[in-house]
């Protein structure tokens, strides 16, 4: 492990919890844990900064997942199907990365928030159909081609924001409630993240000492970011939503900007 010193080591643990909290309830952890990690670890490789987010924010989702799991009416068998999908398209994004300038991609994706955000804001009811519902076996499918392998896709290609817009596009497309939609992509999230941690881990790029003190934070936060969501409902999903929809156009203004 790097030299690191003590202040920055508890800064990164609380920033691993409080990531931890944002992506159990809504997605989108990484935008608080990847740029702590580049904080704290300014003079390592970015292999190594990814690998060891990746190790961290796993044991989040997993525990996320299986605290959803036991309470939510998730249908696990579809989740790992979309999960598996999300696997092959990032694996596909990734390939592609390389051609493709981010400059170009931010402005794309910024205009996509801010729709999304109007959408949400004008439909209360977005996001509040009680869950259990029968999902025809075309949405099924829809849900893990199009969610699955096209949010994989984006994720390989660029990255930020996948976990909000999985629980989005699983709310839209399944007819799910917001808090059955986080719980879904929590399960994603595991495939996804494992899959790409594998890799990291194969090339030597995890910082394992680190990564195991930042992960029992994240799994704490995690876990207590799905009892709340489950506690508080969908109303609560959708306002941490919209925080981090916001936040996520003001840090790829920000790049853009500073680019």
């Amino acid at each position: 492990m790097p030299d690191i010193s003590v202040t920055m080591i508890i800064v990164l643990c609380l920033a691993a919890a409080a990531a931890g909290w944002i992506d159990a309830v809504v997605g989108g952890g990484g935008l608080l844990l990847l740029p702590a990690l580049l904080l704290g670890l300014p003079h390592a490789p970015a292999a190594q900064v990814l690998g060891t987010n990746k190790a961290v924010a796993i044991v989040g989702t997993s525990g996320a997942a299986i605290t959803y799991a036991r309470k939510a009416p998730v249908k696990v068998g579809t989740a790992v199907r979309i999960g598996a999908a999300a696997l092959a398209g990032s694996m596909a994004g990734a390939f592609f990365a390389a051609g493709i300038s981010s400059e170009v991609l931010r402005p794309v994706i910024m205009v996509v928030l801010l729709g999304v955000a109007a959408f949400v804001m004008l439909r209360p009811s977005f996001g509040t159909t009680p869950a259990g519902a029968e999902v025809t076996r075309a949405r099924t499918v829809t849900a893990i081609v199009l969610v699955g392998g096209g949010i994989g896709f984006y994720d390989g290609l660029f990255g930020p924001g996948t976990g909000t817009f999985l629980v989005l596009a699983l709310t839209a497309v399944l007819h799910l409630d917001l808090v059955t939609a986080s719980a879904t992509a929590k399960i994603v999230n595991v495939c996804t993240n494992a899959g790409a941690l594998a890799m990291f881990a194969y090339h030597g790029s995890v910082l394992w000492q680190l990564a195991a003190m930042m992960a029992v934070f994240n799994l704490a936060g995690g876990m207590l970011g799905a009892r709340m969501a489950l506690k508080k409902g969908s109303e609560f999903v959708r306002g941490v939503l919209l925080v981090v929809v916001f936040s996520l156009i003001a840090k790829l203004a920000f790049d853009q900007w500073s680019a």
